[in-house]
């Protein structure tokens, strides 16, 4: 199906999910964190809808990311799918839930000039924004320590705590970062797209959330070197082995989480990239060269979802119950035969829907004002 042998491919769909999760957090992420700002920079009606408008138009297609990296995980790695979607069932679903106010807060909340009604949308719209990037941070944080799950003999997969366990204090900093992360990339987003007091306002609403963002990441690396156990594996893993976990050996060893650093030292670009994007981004923010800080927040993005990754790496799904039953890229895997459709699939269709949204957002630029929203008072969000 493909000149790779399993094991390459096995590596590309990792390589694959992480785009995917990135563009996720790039592209939906300046939606929720617009979304998150909105009762908050918005002072007035007039002002809440141009708030709303940057994004109205576009947010739909940003979202397609997550149904997409969904869906990818659910045919390149069944096993994670299935553990994860059944284990982390409430918290997937207050994601969920969340995300509805997103379709009917868009479209209904300028229908009817009662204060009260857009207020209660505008704060339903910051539900749906603010909620998911809090809770995909905890998530991050939940994996990094590990899950209570395992596997019995017939592979069948038991979760064995609450979701009010997931709560815990390092997965709660880890939200904390996401969320900040999420509100600088849509406070640059929204710099970038509006003028007068609400791109002032946005400009340091992103200097407060990325400096609080930054300070989170190093928190959370200082606390994952010195607090927090790492998995490694220690037999060798056949690379021609799908959806058998249990046919390894893994322990659980300070510091592991800081081992590829060390075999690898080019992935400390993902740390460095996380940092240094933050920085810049803030830095171009204040004199105002929006374009820029804005492409510098989606490499901080880019950093921190890369240095969880890399950090993990070859995990995917650590078990904190039962380490064996820990998921890697290796045996949380479809067949060969279904990567290699996939992956022919990917290269054709990933690089059209990338030149399509580049063509939707080129149509869409320009500042959206208070004077075009009353000028289209009837058609604008």
């Amino acid at each position: 199906m493909t000149f790779f042998d399993y094991e390459i491919l096995k590596l590309i769909w990792w390589l694959f999910i992480g785009v995917l999760l990135i563009g996720f957090a790039v592209m939906d992420g300046f939606d929720m964190g617009v979304a998150a700002w909105l009762p908050f920079l918005g002072k007035s009606d007039a002002e809440r809808r141009v708030i709303i408008n940057t994004i109205g138009p576009t947010w739909e297609g940003n979202q397609t990311w997550l149904i997409t990296a969904g869906g990818a995980i659910f045919a390149a790695w069944p096993l994670v799918y299935a553990a994860a979607f059944s284990g982390l069932y409430v918290a997937l679903l207050l994601v969920l839930f969340a995300l509805f106010f997103r379709p009917v807060g868009f479209d209904y909340r300028s229908k009817l000039e009662n204060p009260r009604w857009r207020n209660g949308w505008d704060w339903a719209l910051f539900a749906g924004g603010a909620i998911p990037a809090l809770v995909f941070g905890v998530a991050f944080g939940n994996l990094l320590i590990g899950l209570p799950f395992h596997y019995d003999a017939t592979l069948r997969s038991f979760y064995t705590d609450s979701f009010w366990a997931l709560l815990n204090p390092f997965a709660l900093l880890c939200g904390v970062v996401s969320l900040s992360m999420l509100m600088m990339h849509g406070a640059l987003y929204l710099q970038l797209r509006t003028d007068s007091a609400i791109q002032k306002r946005a400009q340091k609403a992103a200097i407060i959330t990325g400096i609080v963002c930054a300070a989170g990441f190093a928190f959370a690396g200082i606390w994952i070197t010195y607090g927090i156990d790492g998995y490694v594996v220690t037999s060798t893993q056949n690379a021609n082995i799908a959806l058998n976990p249990l046919t390894k050996t893994v322990v659980r060893s300070a510091g592991a989480w800081l081992s590829n650093y060390h075999t690898y030292p080019w992935m400390l670009l993902a740390p460095m990239a996380g940092f240094a994007g933050i920085a810049l981004a803030l830095l171009s923010a204040r004199f105002k060269i929006e374009r820029t800080a804005f492409a510098f927040s989606s490499l901080a993005i880019a950093g921190i979802i890369l240095t969880a990754g890399f950090s993990m790496f070859p995990f995917i799904m650590p078990s904190s119950t039962d380490p064996v039953s820990s998921l890697t890229i290796w045996d949380a895997v479809s067949s060969k035969k279904t990567l290699g459709i996939m992956f022919i699939v990917t290269l054709i269709f990933l690089p059209l829907i990338m030149v399509y949204t580049s063509w939707v957002y080129r149509v869409l630029r320009g500042k959206v004002t208070v004077q075009s929203i009353q000028d289209n008072t009837h058609t604008a969000y």
